[in-house]
């Protein structure tokens, strides 16, 4: 694929990150004070115009990388089942490809103390379901613990997006299928099926607001 083919046809179908990234920032638009809980090395939030944000981050090498980039206001390096803030202490609560890092009872405890903590909506990203996966970086909190489906989100109160179609993608967001370029072409047609039907999607991007 050409340089000049390649602008033209992302132009088209922006990479499923692009779409994920837009669409936080969409949701954090009225948001001034944000919690990124596991913020990482390369928070999406870092593209979302956000007056002030904190990230918490338990993988020491991870946060040094994120200061080095300026992403958050403030960093906590703590481990987010062990941390606490008061009631209503941030507009919204972010907590993008974490969950899953979580057994099921850690999730559903974090997920009522994001609750507890926003004031406007939380927002959680993860693989529709579990996927498996180990450490890297050297860092054992890689590993995926659980999955969490459509269903279960849904029934949590969250309104859903799905992204990439689970039949074509696998783990990391590659080709299941070679050729890969006709495939991939095949996934990017295609991708409004597991936006629309959500038990479909390979990902699920997830908005609770906070009544």
């Amino acid at each position: 694929m050409n340089t000049k083919f390649k602008k033209i046809y992302q132009k088209i179908f922006p990479p499923w990150e692009t779409e994920n990234i837009l669409k936080l920032k969409k949701e954090l638009s009225d948001s001034d004070r944000v919690l990124d809980l596991g913020c990482g090395p390369n928070s999406w939030i870092q593209f979302a115009e956000v007056q002030y944000s904190v990230g918490v981050e338990l993988f020491e090498p991870y946060i040094q990388k994120s200061k080095t980039k300026k992403i958050h206001n403030e960093y906590i390096h703590s481990d987010i089942l062990k941390i606490n803030f008061e009631p209503n202490s941030f507009d919204a609560v972010i907590c993008i490809d974490v969950i899953e890092h979580l057994t099921k009872k850690e999730g559903i405890d974090l997920i009522n103390k994001m609750e507890l903590w926003a004031k406007k909506k939380i927002i959680i990203f993860t693989p529709n379901g579990y996927v498996s996966q180990k450490e890297y970086h050297s860092n054992h909190l890689q590993k995926h613990k659980s999955g969490w489906n459509s269903y279960e989100l849904d029934e949590l109160g969250f309104k859903l997006y799905g992204y990439g179609w689970k039949l074509l993608i696998g783990p990391q967001w590659e080709c299941k299928y070679k050729p890969k370029i006709i495939w991939v072409i095949l996934s990017d047609i295609t991708r409004k099926i597991p936006y629309y039907f959500i038990n479909l999607s390979f990902a699920i991007f997830a908005v609770k607001r906070i009544k």
